[in-house]
């Protein structure tokens, strides 16, 4: 598996990666709604393609598809972080989230800070993140559960 900045002919990729990990991987924590209100059957790629070029995005890239990604803002803000299905709990998300915070760390952040889905919240209380807040958002008209978490380096 090999970390590499995000290109532009990643998107259809990352966007499916997206979806599946959602809808397989967030079937225990979020109803079917939920999920189709989060990762839309036709999703905008234009949307898309905007809200990742503004960002710092990081793909891991398994040879034969990719393995996750993690997109994050210069003010240490994680935004996405998700993994193929096929590659759940192998630590791609851990490679990524390290690959991240190196690189944040080298332009001097030193606080973290991310909104985390039911799903992902262990993860990032694993990697020293701590709850600030419980909230709730609405996604196409849908309530979701998440949690604001944050974390400052030593």
């Amino acid at each position: 598996m090999n970390i590499r900045a995000y290109l532009d002919t990643d998107l259809a990729a990352v966007v499916e990666l997206f979806a599946a990990s959602i809808h397989e991987l967030a079937v225990h924590d979020y109803d079917a709604a939920q999920r189709a209100a989060w990762a839309p059957a036709a999703p905008d790629l234009a949307e898309w393609s905007q809200r990742l070029s503004g960002q710092t995005t990081l793909v891991a890239d398994a040879g034969a598809g990719l393995a996750g990604f993690i997109a994050c803002s210069h003010d240490g803000h994680i935004d996405l972080l998700y993994t193929s299905p096929r590659h759940a709990r192998r630590g791609v998300a851990s490679a990524l989230y390290r690959a991240a915070e190196q690189h944040l760390r080298g332009i001097g952040v030193t606080e973290f800070v991310t909104e985390a889905s039911l799903v992902a919240a262990p993860f990032f209380a694993r990697q020293g993140f701590r709850v600030e807040e419980e909230q709730r958002v609405v996604r196409r008209d849908i309530e979701f559960r998440r949690y604001r978490m944050k974390k400052t380096a030593p």
